[in-house]
């Protein structure tokens, strides 16, 4: 018998931006590590957290909240060529 994968027991945490003249003061931090809280709290077994792979920054703060690495995804878009 396969795993059954239930909805409610994931959460989904994103995307995470801080202007440019705010950083450096913890918001992302506090905002992202409350939200894990409160999903976990209210029974999210298993939080996702999409991130840009070339922000060093934003992935060492995610580490030390307790999120790792799981897989790479790549997402493109195709528009209709309209056109010669």
């Amino acid at each position: 018998m396969g795993r059954r994968c239930q909805a409610s027991a994931h959460a989904r945490i994103g995307p995470v931006y801080t202007p440019p003249g705010l950083r450096r003061h913890g918001y992302a931090a506090a905002v992202t590590s409350a939200a894990t809280r409160l999903a976990q709290n209210r029974g999210a077994a298993q939080m996702v957290l999409f991130t840009d792979l070339s922000n060093p920054t934003s992935n060492a703060l995610y580490q030390r909240l307790g999120y790792r690495p799981l897989r790479d995804h790549l997402s493109l878009s195709f528009t209709e060529r309209t056109g010669p």
